[in-house]
Parts: structure tokens; C-alpha cells; sequence
């Protein structure tokens, strides 16, 4: 498998009314000021995800066996899908059972990644100053999130009771995440596709590389 190398990162410096860095990603000591969480303050900082979302497409189509569709119509695999779109590439292993993924790059400017069938991820998730996220952290995540589905780590499942939609990604010796949202949150069509399209145990393998 070729190997991934992030882009190099344009990371401008931003400066406070007081003329001093922003140490974004690092910025409170404690709580952030309650206005923090209404202010969204110079958004064009998060522009190098887009950087990093067009090296990973790239990446991707050069080393695994996949169709791609890159049209702006492709964004309507988000659940939510943003306002506006600077770029949609849906890409699908030739192998039904891993996990097929969508990327939208948002006018914010962040990066939108669809994984599967049901979940969406953002970067950043938020972006106002409160929350605080770094742009070399969201990159992180963002590179992580790609790798460990690509590698067979991403689950989404049905709870018992088919009440909860379960979700995990997990990277031996690496990391793990997961979350749940109740099946009333998604769109009906969405949720009856994934009850018979979904992997066994909702497991998605490892994507099929090329030869």
C-alpha cells in the first residue's frame, strides 16, 4: 500500500486585540468567556484541511481499487448537507463490504467526511472560538478517521432493542471512538436501507487495494 503524506500546512498566524498570537487549539487556560461560544473569528485558519481532504482523495484513488464520483451531487450523502460546497468526491472500494466514503469540502472552509451508511463526521465539528479546535489537530483527525476505516476499523450497527444506531472506529494500538444516536434522528429511508445493507455485525472490512 503506498504511503500517505499529508501536504505541507499554510498556517498563518492570527493575532488578539491586544496584538498577541491566538494560540488556537490552545487558547484557555480554563473556561472560554461566554461570548466565545457566539463568536466564530477567522475562519479562513481552518483552509488547510481542504489541502490535507484533496491529498487524502488522492491518495486514495492511486492506491485502492475504487469508483469515484466527483460531482456536487455526491453531497447529498451527508445528512446534513451544508450550504456550500466547494467540492464532492464520493469514493466506493469495489468491494460492497467496506465501507464507502464521501467527501465535502464546505465554503466554511472545513472538510464534511460520510462514512458507510449513516454517519457523518465534521472538521471542525464546531469552529467558534469557544471550542477551540486546532487546525493541526483537526488534520490529525481528520488523516485518522480516513485510515482507520480504510483499514477495516468502522463499525455502525443497530442496538438490541433497534432503538440506537451505534457507531465505532477503532485502530489497535492507536485509538478508539464510538458514539450512538437514537434511529428517530435519521432519515427513514436511510435507516430501513442500513437495516439490510449493512455488513454482518455491521463490521466494514478492509478496503481492496489495487495490483
Amino acid at each position: 500500500m503506498s504511503t500517505y503524506q499529508r501536504p505541507a500546512l499554510s498556517l498563518k498566524e492570527y493575532r488578539d486585540d491586544l496584538g498577541l498570537p491566538i494560540r488556537y487549539g490552545h487558547r484557555w487556560d480554563g473556561s472560554p468567556p461566554e461570548d466565545a461560544y457566539s463568536r466564530i473569528s477567522n475562519t479562513e485558519r481552518f483552509a488547510p484541511l481542504h489541502a490535507v481532504a484533496d491529498a487524502l482523495i488522492e491518495w486514495l484513488q492511486g492506491t485502492f481499487d475504487v469508483a469515484v464520483d466527483e460531482s456536487a451531487g455526491v453531497a447529498s450523502d451527508l445528512l446534513r448537507p451544508p450550504e456550500e460546497v466547494v467540492r464532492a468526491v464520493r469514493i466506493v472500494p469495489r468491494d460492497s463490504s467496506a465501507a464507502p466514503l464521501t467527501f465535502v469540502l464546505t465554503g466554511f472552509p472545513g472538510v464534511y467526511l460520510h462514512a458507510g451508511m449513516l454517519h457523518d463526521f465534521q472538521f471542525p465539528v464546531c469552529g467558534c472560538d469557544a471550542c477551540d479546535e486546532g487546525v493541526v489537530e483537526l488534520a490529525d483527525d481528520l488523516e485518522w478517521t480516513v485510515r482507520t476505516v480504510v483499514n477495516g476499523g468502522f463499525s455502525e450497527q443497530f442496538a438490541a432493542d433497534r432503538q440506537w444506531i451505534e457507531h465505532r472506529l477503532e485502530e489497535d494500538g492507536v485509538g478508539m471512538r464510538s458514539g450512538r444516536s437514537r434511529r428517530d434522528e435519521y432519515p427513514a429511508e436511510r435507516v430501513h436501507a442500513a437495516e439490510t445493507a449493512l455488513p454482518p455485525a455491521g463490521h466494514w472490512t478492509r478496503w481492496p487495494e489495487l495490483h
